[in-house]
C-alpha cells in the first residue's frame, strides 16, 4: 500500500507540473486523481503500520520520483550533486 501511495504521489506531482505549466483540464483531473488515490493507500498503509515508517516512505518516494520525471521529461538539471 505505501509504494501504491508513493507511485500516485509521483502522479500528483507531474500533474502539478503541468497543471502550472498548460492549465489543461485533463492535467487538472490527473492531479486530483493522484491526490485521491495516494493518500487513499497511505490511509490504507497506516491501518496497521506505525505513521512514522509509511509516511517516510510515501514523502521519499514522492521526492525521488519527482526528481527522476523532472530530470527525464522536463530538462531539469542532471548534475552530480542533485542526484
Amino acid at each position: 500500500m505505501v509504494i501504491f501511495a508513493g507511485a500516485f504521489e509521483v502522479v500528483k506531482v507531474t500533474g502539478m507540473n503541468k497543471v502550472v505549466r498548460d492549465k489543461n483540464l485533463q492535467w487538472y483531473i490527473v492531479l486530483f486523481i493522484g491526490f485521491i488515490w495516494s493518500f487513499g493507500f497511505l490511509n490504507l498503509a497506516m491501518r496497521t503500520l506505525p505513521m512514522g515508517m509509511p509516511y517516510a516512505v510515501w514523502t521519499g518516494i514522492g521526492t525521488v520520483g519527482g526528481v527522476i520525471i523532472g530530470m527525464l521529461f522536463y530538462g531539469e538539471p542532471k548534475d552530480l550533486k542533485r542526484i
